[in-house]
């Protein structure tokens, strides 16, 4: 209703003004017949006002849905009416839904091919890398060390490009089953073994209670909490030689926790470490940092369905929480 009278403020003024303008015609005329011109002005708008009324009433369908959005793109298909404006526009919002789905399947082709891409040129340049390793190995001291600690860090690059080219079908990369937690921790653990020792910083394993099973997807888990034990292994800088990686409960909740005695984190970085390439006052100080590590952590376990918890004090060190819900919780079950 609102959008018919804005569309047709000026046709009311203007009528009524041609009806004013006529009666003053008549008036300056010498008609001086107060109730005859009285008569006339109600006939004029009465008529009018029929009009309107029935020009609102054929095209209430066509007014309603310009003045409601969309909710679903199928909407685009809904009759509006049978007037030819409504006509009109039934046809325009059926071709702009056909140009759009045309869009997006060439935008997901377009992803699909590029992901493709990514995971061959990923798996392309581990072999290379391999032969690196394997050739380091003859090396002296600490000319191996040296060429290792450099493969190893591009392994992780390789890896953080080819997660973060999946994250944006990461609906389609899940396959949640069962977890045992205490395993998924062993093989992170086993996977960084040299990472602990190029760095000479250990982890001690903490179990609350024994056999803490979570449903979720094992790779992306690995995924998160390798990010997690990098950054606190990264940001521990020679202040200790531990950190701390625990599993328990607690209301009914089963959590897997990081925690460095490191660096810590600046208050004033603390609402920002989980933005894309967000490196912050540390990422200035350590040059491996790019940003993109928790990010991906925050978008993997938010699609997963578990929480992200952090805290942290300068001096003293961070802790990091994976929380999986007490529906995720298959031992609280």
């Amino acid at each position: 209703m609102r959008l018919f009278f804005k569309e047709h403020l000026l046709l009311i003024a203007v009528q009524v003004m041609q009806l004013v303008v006529v009666l003053s015609i008549y008036w300056l005329g010498g008609s001086r017949d107060i109730k005859l011109a009285l008569y006339a002005f109600f006939l004029g708008i009465f008529f009018f006002g029929c009009y309107l009324f029935y020009h609102y009433t054929s095209r209430q369908k066509y007014y309603n849905r310009l003045s409601n959005p969309l909710e679903t793109l199928d909407d685009s298909f809904r009759k509006t009416g049978d007037t030819p404006v409504a006509a009109a526009l039934d046809t325009l919002l059926g071709e702009q839904y056909k140009l759009y789905q045309n869009q997006i399947i060439w935008l997901e082709q377009q992803q699909k091919e590029h992901l493709t891409f990514i995971d061959q040129w990923v798996h392309q340049m581990k072999t290379p890398l391999s032969v690196i390793e394997l050739t380091a190995q003859t090396l002296d001291e600490p000319d191996s060390s040296s060429l290792r600690e450099e493969t190893e860090r591009m392994k992780i690059g390789l890896h953080t490009i080819l997660y973060m080219a999946r994250l944006r079908s990461i609906e389609q990369d899940f396959h949640i089953k069962p977890v045992l937690l205490s395993n998924i921790v062993n093989e992170v653990n086993g996977d960084n073994k040299r990472f602990y020792i190029r760095n000479q910083v250990y982890p001690r394993l903490e179990i609350e209670k024994e056999g803490i099973t979570v449903e979720t997807d094992e790779k992306w888990l690995f995924f998160i909490l390798s990010q997690l034990i990098h950054n606190a292994v990264k940001y521990t800088d020679g202040r200790s030689k531990t950190i701390i990686i625990s599993i328990f409960e607690k209301e009914n909740e089963a959590i897997l926790e990081v925690t460095d005695f490191g660096v810590g984190i600046p208050e004033e970085d603390k609402r920002r470490v989980f933005d894309p390439f967000f490196t912050g006052e540390n990422g200035r100080k350590f040059r491996e940092s790019t940003g993109v590590g928790l990010y991906l952590t925050r978008v993997a376990a938010e699609h997963l369905g578990h929480r992200i918890e952090m805290k942290s004090s300068v001096g003293v060190g961070s802790t990091f929480r994976i929380v999986f819900t007490a529906t995720q919780n298959l031992t609280s079950v």
